[in-house]
């Protein structure tokens, strides 16, 4: 192969100032440098594709060195010598590039968040992004999302847990999963890698609404309220509390009006929901029983829990937390609210129930990935085992 002609040098090409229009300096091999009246120097590849003269450009030195310019050069005529013409490759490989940037955790989470905050209250979708921007996107946000991994999710996962935010941790697995379901529905990743890590975190056993989440401690709980002295209404809602773990207003503001006994359901209106949501409760056979036997007591009021001082009024907010410190129970130890962790934790860790359905249950904001709200007998049937299942185990637990 014959020696080429070097044309051009990098002291020329520093030596070289604008003139009143743009001219070439030419290197060889259809690679020359533009100069502009305005002083730029820009990288052009000549060459012919299909008897047709086209034009490439490269970059603009010193960005793009002399060196790196010829190689460039050298990389497009092999692409000219398999037929391929070398701009078309370009702008393909610019498209792709494009398409991967556009598909990258971070934007489909900031999509994914876009088109359904307006289903939150604000300081719930302010909170959720706030935990992705600090400890999920410095990590996995530039990763094209059909390239994250089980591995990589869960290294973001462990950094949580050491740092001693198990919840925190907990809440972002949840949350991944959203992301990386509505990147399915919307064609651009092709599984959940979160799903794979069912039971890679540690359950919650302490936060800021404090739970058991050990079996072996849910257990003398469970048999401390069975055994509870005092009032029998405080006795019925605390032991419905951790079988149908709704919010704790939700279960002391509990009407008869409300409650199906025949058809073993609860209907919760939306204005007495904190995402203002109608919410359907299935009611497992235990929960029938207990709510049998407390109609005969406080059938003829309004409430299911009514107030020990009038029936116009539902019992207090602390009747439950009262009637578990009255048992010696700790505030550290569990709270009304407290049920639902315990709940969601063994659901998901020990019974290895779906998250959705656990969420849907809990009356988070769960919703279709086209920003649907799932409507209150959404996966019903499933619910309803589920529960009857989680109303099973407590009672073996005992």
């Amino acid at each position: 192969m014959p020696k080429r002609i070097v044309s051009l040098s990098d002291i020329q090409i520093s030596k070289a100032k604008p003139k009143d229009k743009p001219y070439k300096l030419a290197d060889g091999g259809g690679l020359f440098l533009l100069i502009t009246p305005t002083g730029g120097k820009l990288w052009r590849y000549k060459y012919r594709f299909a008897s047709k003269e086209k034009l490439l450009s490269y970059g603009s030195y010193p960005s793009l060195s002399l060196a790196d310019a010829r190689q460039l050069r050298d990389d497009s005529k092999k692409l000219l010598a398999k037929g391929v013409d070398p701009g078309e490759n370009k702008k393909a490989q610019k498209a792709a590039q494009g398409v991967q940037d556009a598909n990258t955790f971070e934007v489909i989470a900031r999509e994914w968040h876009s088109k359904f905050a307006h289903t939150w209250v604000p300081s719930h979708a302010k909170h959720k992004l706030e935990r992705l921007e600090t400890n999920v996107f410095p990590w996995i946000g530039k990763r094209p999302v059909k390239e994250i991994t089980a591995p990589d999710v869960l290294a973001v996962l462990r950094r949580l847990e050491s740092r001693g935010i198990l919840d925190t941790a907990h809440r972002v697995r949840f949350e991944c999963g959203q992301i990386f379901r509505y990147a399915i529905a919307t064609g651009r990743a092709e599984r959940d890698p979160s799903a794979d890590l069912k039971g890679a975190l540690p359950p919650v056993k302490n936060g800021h609404h404090a739970a058991p989440t050990d079996p072996k401690a849910v257990a003398p709980l469970l048999r401390a309220i069975d055994g509870f002295s005092g009032s029998f209404v405080v006795k019925c809602a605390m032991q419905l509390a951790p079988i149908l773990f709704v919010r704790p207003g939700e279960l002391r503001a509990a009407e008869w009006s409300e409650i199906d006994i025949d058809s073993a359901e609860w209907n919760i209106p939306a204005e007495k929901m904190k995402m203002k949501v109608a919410h359907l409760v299935p009611l497992p056979h235990q929960a029938v029983e207990i709510l049998k036997v407390l109609y005969s007591l406080t059938g003829h009021s309004k409430y299911v829990f009514p107030c020990q001082r009038t029936p116009l009024r539902c019992m207090s907010d602390n009747a439950v937390n009262a009637g578990l410190r009255r048992m010696g129970f700790e505030k550290s130890e569990i709270t009304g609210h407290g049920f639902r962790a315990m709940a969601r934790t063994i659901l998901d860790e020990v019974l290895q129930v779906r998250p959705d359905f656990i969420e849907h249950q809990l009356a988070h904001a769960v919703r279709d990935p086209n920003g649907r709200a799932y409507n209150r007998t959404a996966h019903l049937v499933e619910r309803k085992k589920m529960m009857q299942l989680w109303a099973d185990y407590l009672d073996g637990l005992k």
